[in-house]
């Protein structure tokens, strides 16, 4: 794989292709414990500042967890692509309908009762390190390169991983 990191509207740019393209992502909390507590989640957004959306609840293990620290750690995986995004940043946690509406759907009603729910809260992952590695061709294709350059003996160009560099100025 080739090294490139991203910065800026770039950086921000490849994380929203990857989170809102893997969709669902571990999050891990408590992250100074052994075990960290970890929970897949459905990201909602990632916003023009790079910001990853989610809906929780507020009596949830991990919202207890970011009251107490907010350091949490994103890990989106898509091996059939050969796609995959860790984040780590700060989490804020947000009540109040005006942003759990922008972010609510129907498929919500599964975990809530409605955009009215009085647990329902929105969670903020603000990005202060994220990494990246991505094929453009899947893992088929990346397979198929490995095979050949095995015979060849030659180094595939399987994708690109590197830094995303987002600005902080969230």
């Amino acid at each position: 794989m080739s090294r490139e990191n991203l910065f800026n509207e770039e950086a921000i740019a490849k994380l929203k292709e990857l989170a809102e393209d893997i969709r669902f992502a571990i999050m891990g909390t408590n992250l100074n414990s052994i075990p960290p507590h970890l929970i897949p989640m459905s990201t909602k957004d990632v916003d023009e500042d790079g910001c990853v959306w989610f809906l929780s609840s507020s009596e949830s293990e991990h919202n207890q967890n970011i009251n107490k620290d907010n350091n949490i750690q994103l890990i989106y995986s898509k091996p059939d692509q050969m796609s995959f995004l860790t984040v780590f940043g700060q989490a804020v946690i947000y009540k109040g309908k005006v942003v759990v509406e922008r972010y609510y759907g129907s498929a919500d009603d599964a975990w809530f009762d409605g955009v009215d729910d009085p647990n329902l809260t929105a969670i903020k992952v603000i990005p202060k390190e994220a990494q990246y590695w991505d094929t453009e061709s899947g893992k088929f294709i990346s397979l198929l390169k490995m095979g050949i350059g095995a015979i060849t003996g030659d180094k595939p160009d399987l994708g690109e991983h590197g830094d995303l560099n987002i600005p902080l100025s969230n």
